[in-house]
């Protein structure tokens, strides 16, 4: 990449993470959407509408609500230390909330977990994938005392309140902001998820998540789909990702179990 093209990328990198909306996004992936726009040719407000936009997309619009980490942290720090403790699941859910993707799955939150993670017992380690809010969903999943968690999102602010929530009840657990075109993945695990994730990285890179499937280091990966947009549409979604996660699955030989709740549908997948 020449220099001119290089200082491109780097002051429409920064154009990006000026804008309040946008300045904790890893830095990482602003700028793989920047260079994939680039290569279109368009005129700078053009590329730089178009970089937003995508941003928007896979990320951003997920805020049901404001995230108000501070006031969070603060509550926390007011909770016991005992994960399973009714106030803690109170907090839990009501942090859920503020998200689309762990709100959507609340009504089905006792259920879930214990439907596809019990039949692969014993869970002692999870690579969670773009998790956004869903590690708070741990005292809803049948694991085993002293799992190890790890997790990636985009955005730097939520990693941080992921890391304060792990240590105010002493897990052994690694969050840490991520860009998944080009992660890197050096510990083996038994399940990961990627939890309403796919669709996400196929509009950031068309076929990128069979590569991905590939490298992730695990026994098993959780893969999960909305049935409905986030305008609450639902005309042929579990259709249309039924397809498109059996194309995913067509070039290997792995086997998987599917799942289907009332506001999810969700495929076990075990690595052969």
């Amino acid at each position: 990449m020449g220099s001119a093209v290089e200082n491109q990328v780097k002051d429409m990198v920064e154009y990006v993470l000026e804008k309040p909306k946008y300045r904790q996004i890893s830095s990482g992936l602003i700028e793989s959407i920047v260079k994939s726009e680039l290569h279109k040719g368009r005129k700078t407000k053009d590329t730089q509408k178009a970089v937003l936009s995508k941003l928007h997309q896979v990320g951003t619009a997920y805020f049901s609500q404001k995230q108000t980490y501070e006031k969070w942290e603060a509550a926390l720090s007011q909770l016991p230390i005992d994960i399973h403790s009714p106030e803690v699941e109170d907090f839990c859910v009501g942090v859920m909330r503020t998200h689309f993707s762990t709100s959507e799955r609340l009504p089905i939150l006792d259920d879930f977990y214990h439907t596809i993670l019990s039949r692969i017992q014993p869970i002692r380690s999870i690579l969670d994938l773009a998790c956004g809010l869903n590690p708070l969903a741990l005292p809803w999943m049948p694991v085993e005392a002293g799992v190890r968690y790890i997790g990636c999102d985009i955005f730097r602010d939520m990693v941080a309140f992921l890391n304060t929530f792990s240590n105010h009840f002493n897990f052994d657990s690694e969050f840490h902001s991520c860009n998944l075109l080009d992660a890197q993945f050096n510990e083996q695990v038994k399940v990961a998820f990627l939890l309403k994730a796919i669709p996400c990285l196929e509009q950031l890179e068309k076929g990128f998540p069979e590569n991905l499937l590939r490298a992730i280091p695990a026994e098993y990966i959780l893969i999960s789909y909305p049935i409905s947009s986030l305008s609450g549409k639902t005309k042929g979604m579990q259709e249309n990702y039924t397809n498109q996660f059996n194309q995913l699955l067509e070039a290997s030989n792995w086997t998987y179990e599917r799942f289907a709740f009332s506001s999810e549908l969700a495929f076990l997948v075990k690595k052969s």
